[in-house]
């Protein structure tokens, strides 16, 4: 603590908070960045010092910072009904606004909706369905589960369970049974030489295969998949590849559950992910810019056959024995259901039209060819650079070196947040209504931080 001024908040923070995703010894020495405001794109310091937020917080602060009727609609929410639950069939006006929403909004027809306050929850309340579903239709031996080696899908037991991420396995003894990972679809590093897209995504489709076939069709009911893997490390799939396990899933019935957490809600300039890249999902997950970050909500959509074979469980049993104490929370429906009305009545979608390509042709003009980037991908306004040590070779930098961590404070003390992924990965999800002078803002800066990585690695 002696690098902390006493009784300021990074103190009192390192004395009190355990934090999420964090070197906990290195933060009781050091403290943390204290953010005290937001406007539109950027955050402030509690020394007033501007940032440029360039992954929206955690992918979800997709209206900015400072959205007033956001606020407004949250207030009067609080003043008319602050909080009822869902439980033995209780309901509420903005509860049963945001499910007719999300089902209108739906990329593929979907039966109904259940709340829930995360991701994570969500992608938790998605495996518990299946299951339930599975033992509904007298297969009670069909429970196992595939999520992908970097596919990123939560941090509760179950969730992370199907993260195919060695952090949220280690030293908490998962995965759990029962869960099984298929090969990263990421064409840059797993290639054959020579190796066409469509000829990879070929490879994904019959790994995928052999895995169902290993494990045994009647014994695998679902598979999980980010339409873009965000956390690990924004990998764009390879063309042709949700078509081709698409149809290794309907082949040995198997359902397929899409995370649109964050590609959900304009984030690659469609409303979902599943839009862009053609998918057919049986179970929908979103949460983050449901609600434009501004209160917790999370969703999952069931279509039709999936509701009516859990409904007459659910008769069977005497109830559907889940649920949270906060599902579909008064405000944060409320909230939620503003927040769809604004990507309506604002454009959002034709805004991300035209400022997502920008944002493409800006990282890829600015750091294409920078010798420490061996890649640069995204669609809309989802992108990342990742580093090497040898741009010929694909090799990256050993990871005690953590460059993309060094990167991500180079960017603060050039006024940007970035967020660092493993493998040395720089991830850009700036807010959606960011403009186009300050994505070149935000390209600049880091571009000017790239540089300072660049030269004090050639200087060690």
């Amino acid at each position: 603590m002696a690098h902390l001024r006493p009784n300021s908040v990074a103190a009192r923070d390192a004395a009190s908070v355990l934090h999420p995703y964090t070197n906990l010894v290195a933060h009781e020495q050091t403290g943390g960045l204290v953010i005290a405001r937001g406007e539109g794109a950027r955050v402030y310091d509690e020394n007033g010092r501007a940032y440029i937020e360039s992954a929206a917080g955690l992918w979800c602060a997709s209206l900015g910072f400072s959205n007033e009727r956001l606020v407004a609609v949250a207030a009067e929410q609080m003043r008319r009904l602050p909080y009822y639950h869902a439980f033995g069939g209780k309901s509420h006006d903005p509860m049963a606004t945001l499910a007719e929403m999300l089902l209108e909004r739906a990329p593929v027809p979907m039966g109904r909706v259940h709340f829930a306050n995360s991701g994570s929850e969500a992608n938790d309340t998605a495996i518990k369905i299946v299951w339930y579903y599975n033992n509904a239709r007298g297969r009670p031996a069909k429970k196992k589960l595939i999520g992908r080696i970097k596919g990123y899908h939560g941090v509760t037991v179950a969730a992370a369970s199907l993260t195919g991420l060695p952090v949220n396995h280690a030293s908490f003894d998962l995965p759990l049974p029962g869960f099984f990972h298929t090969m990263t679809p990421h064409h840059y590093h797993a290639a054959e030489p020579g190796e066409s897209e469509e000829a990879f995504a070929s490879r994904c489709a019959d790994a995928l295969e052999a895995l169902i076939l290993e494990q045994g069709p009647d014994t695998v009911a679902a598979m999980w998949a980010e339409p873009i893997m965000g956390a690990g490390g924004v990998l764009v799939p390879p063309r042709g590849y949700f078509e081709k396990i698409g149809a290794v899933l309907r082949k040995y019935d198997v359902l397929l559950v899409v995370d649109e957490v964050i590609c959900g809600f304009w984030r690659t300039g469609n409303y979902w992910g599943s839009q862009t890249f053609g998918i057919e999902p049986d179970i929908i997950t979103c949460a983050k810019a449901l609600s434009a970050a501004y209160v917790p909500i999370s969703a999952v959509m069931v279509r039709q056959p999936i509701y009516e074979a859990i409904a007459r469980q659910t008769d069977k049993i005497g109830t559907f024995g889940h649920g949270f104490t906060y599902s579909g929370h008064p405000v944060a429906a409320a909230v939620a259901a503003e927040t769809l009305r604004i990507y309506d009545e604002e454009g959002i979608g034709a805004h991300v039209g035209a400022v997502g390509p920008h944002m493409q042709r800006a990282i890829r003009g600015r750091f294409g060819d920078h010798p420490l980037v061996g890649e640069v991908r995204g669609v809309g306004l989802i992108g990342a650079i990742e580093l090497v040590r040898d741009r010929e070779s694909r090799a990256n930098f050993d990871p005690s070196l953590k460059v993309g961590l060094r990167l991500a404070r180079q960017c603060e003390q050039h006024g940007v947040i970035g967020r660092s992924l493993p493998g040395d990965v720089l991830a850009f999800s700036p807010p959606l209504v960011i403009s186009t002078d300050e994505i070149d803002d935000m390209v600049d800066r880091v571009g000017q931080a790239l540089d300072a990585l660049a030269a004090e690695l050639a200087a060690s």
